[in-house]
């Protein structure tokens, strides 16, 4: 299924081109590659030009170019066909030694220069292409000592180099001759002959797949998610690929949609905690895919620009009001199909994290009932916050490698399934405000989403109210408030405190309550007695917001409260202390 749908989704790319005409995606054999450096030859084999292949700006990388796909280096020595790192080409390589690389930048690799020269000097042996007879001249003349005079420069070293004949357009291994030889270096005339699961075709079966690359966390040289090295993966006595046939075409075209859409100036990956995310859309109308496409993107990495937010927030809220998609967007087709796989690295292979197939129109609702479950009042952002933004709550210090990596998963598996919140979600979320006491809107708003969804669902009885809730007789909730206006009584009557009853108790009052709130409650007493004398207005109100929340509690407090019960104190201290901050924002601006 995933296989196959990133095939059918090559393509389609192969049809396209990009903004300089180019088609996206590379033919079969060959790939994009990070080429640094063009070496120009003359006819003779000599040296004529390094010409650098950098992007603009002030740190240049190297620019993507179609080359003959690269050979799988796990290990050993394996040239390239035409191009290759410096250490191939040239027969050098950087001097990784601090102590002596000023004094000497290079050293020689003589093992992998060979290993070029030969198997190139045997391949073009009876070639006339004026190209790779120049080549072949270059490799019979050229030694690794030759790198220390211009035109070489240190700035190449270890970059992929390519050839370019002088006085001729275009790479050497784009001339025909050389396109020719390397299609028939692709036919392995030896090669198992199978079904193939993607195609459903008899045709030769790829016994390595190309590496895909571009996986957050991952090696370099890339990983596999089809894979069997030890005899303990295969059956029957099959070897590497054979134990999962894959056609060399298909393996060729799912794993070079997969470099394309790990690239990500192609707008196709979001990263989320170790996880890279991509997506693509598939339908008959080219307007609808980048439409779904598009917002799924701004959903999960929003905008800066508050109101180009606030457009996506809008459709959200529609969609969540029972608004068709259609109608709030006309561009935005329920029917596209939708595609978002989650891929982790796991040493040379590749882990598949999430995998969701399914219409932009189930996806929409999902997202909408992700907005609606977060929604709570008054709201705690500007800009709809992304779903990296809510992780950082969970982290410790709000660091980026401290989210853990699971629940990153499992939380976006959530949010585009429209399945229950991890719980782990929600015991972080309160060892997060127990450790640091930092209880903000945006940690309750994804508390209230966990329990908020788990009544959807069915697993708890009492709806979580988006707004303060004075109806509400669950005793966790009336403790949270309880909480809220003991600290409102304290700080009224002391001023600003090092340490108030909420950096002191609000662990022990949210998970032991019994043991907690009667030792609070006798000091509350004392507060009003002094708060009387200075604001007695201020005595009256909290006098009769304690009476009443007293009043609605059962006669004796809880002894222990469960997980879910602590997430809703949290979230009735929250709102109940947002309700005197908002009572006071508004008599300033009467005032005013």
């Amino acid at each position: 299924m995933i296989l196959s749908s990133l095939a059918r989704y090559y393509q389609r790319l192969a049809k396209e081109t990009d903004s300089v005409g180019n088609p996206k995606v590379p033919s079969y054999g060959f790939s994009e590659e990070k080429i640094g450096w063009v070496l120009v030859i003359n006819q003779d084999g000599q040296l004529v030009d390094v010409v650098p292949n950098l992007s603009d700006g002030k740190k240049p990388q190297p620019k993507l170019l179609n080359v003959p796909r690269p050979e799988k280096r796990t290990s050993g020595v394996k040239a390239n066909f035409l191009w290759d790192k410096t250490a191939y080409v040239l027969g050098v390589e950087s001097n990784k030694d601090k102590a002596t690389a000023k004094e000497q930048p290079f050293v020689i690799s003589q093992k992998t220069f060979e290993a070029f020269k030969q198997s190139h000097l045997e391949l073009f042996k009876d070639s006339q292409d004026l190209g790779l007879q120049a080549v072949c001249r270059f490799l019979e003349k050229w030694q690794p000592e030759h790198f220390s005079q211009p035109p070489c420069l240190t700035e190449m070293l270890d970059a992929n180099l390519v050839f370019k004949l002088d006085g001729c357009s275009g790479y050497i291994h784009q001339r025909e001759a050389a396109q020719t030889l390397w299609a028939d270096l692709l036919k392995d005339d030896n090669a198992e002959q199978s079904i193939c699961l993607i195609s459903g075709t008899n045709a030769p079966i790829a016994r390595l797949h190309p590496a895909i690359k571009g996986v957050f966390g991952g090696q370099s040289s890339g990983g596999s998610i089809i894979s069997f090295n030890k005899e303990s993966f295969a059956s029957f006595g099959k070897e590497q690929g054979s134990n999962a046939p894959v056609s060399e075409v298909s393996a060729f075209a799912y794993t070079t949609t997969l470099n394309y859409l790990l690239r990500r100036e192609n707008n196709h990956c979001l990263s989320i905690g170790d996880t890279s995310t991509v997506f693509w859309a598939e339908a008959d109308n080219s307007v609808n895919v980048e439409a779904a496409e598009g917002f799924f993107a701004s959903v999960f990495s929003p905008p800066d620009d508050e109101q180009e937010s606030q457009k996506v927030f809008n459709i959200l809220e529609q969609i969540a009001k029972g608004r068709g998609i259609k109608d709030v967007s006309p561009d935005l087709a329920p029917d596209t199909r939708f595609y978002i796989l989650g891929l982790a690295p796991n040493a040379a292979r590749i882990s598949i994290r999430f995998w969701l197939d399914t219409t932009f129109g189930q996806l929409a609702e999902h997202l909408a009932q992700h907005w609606q479950d977060l929604a709570i009042e008054p709201c705690p952002w500007k800009t709809f916050p992304s779903i990296w933004r809510l992780l950082l709550q969970t982290a410790v210090l709000s660091k980026t490698e401290n989210i853990s990596p699971v629940l990153a998963g499992e939380m976006t598996r959530a949010v585009i399934t429209g399945s229950l919140y991890p719980m782990s979600l929600l015991s972080q979320l309160i060892a997060r405000i127990r450790a640091d006491g930092d209880i903000n809107g945006l940690r309750i708003a994804m508390i209230k989403a966990v329990l908020q969804r788990r009544f959807r669902k069915g697993f708890i009885q009492e709806e979580i109210p988006m707004s303060l809730n004075t109806e509400s007789t669950n005793p966790a909730y009336l403790l949270g408030r309880l909480f809220a206006v003991l600290e409102r009584i304290q700080t009224q009557a002391l001023g600003d405190l090092n340490a108030g009853i909420a950096d002191r108790y609000y662990g022990s009052a949210s998970s032991v309550p019994y043991s907690v709130f009667p030792r609070l409650l006798s000091g509350a007493k004392h507060h009003l007695s002094r708060l009387r004398k200075d604001k007695a207005g201020m005595a009256v109100n909290l006098d009769k917001d304690l009476a009443e929340i007293i009043g609605a509690l059962p006669d004796v407090f809880p002894r222990h409260l469960s997980i879910d019960e602590q997430g809703r104190f949290a979230i009735g201290y929250y709102q109940q202390k947002q309700r005197y901050f908002t009572k006071k924002e508004t008599t300033e601006s009467t005032e005013n």
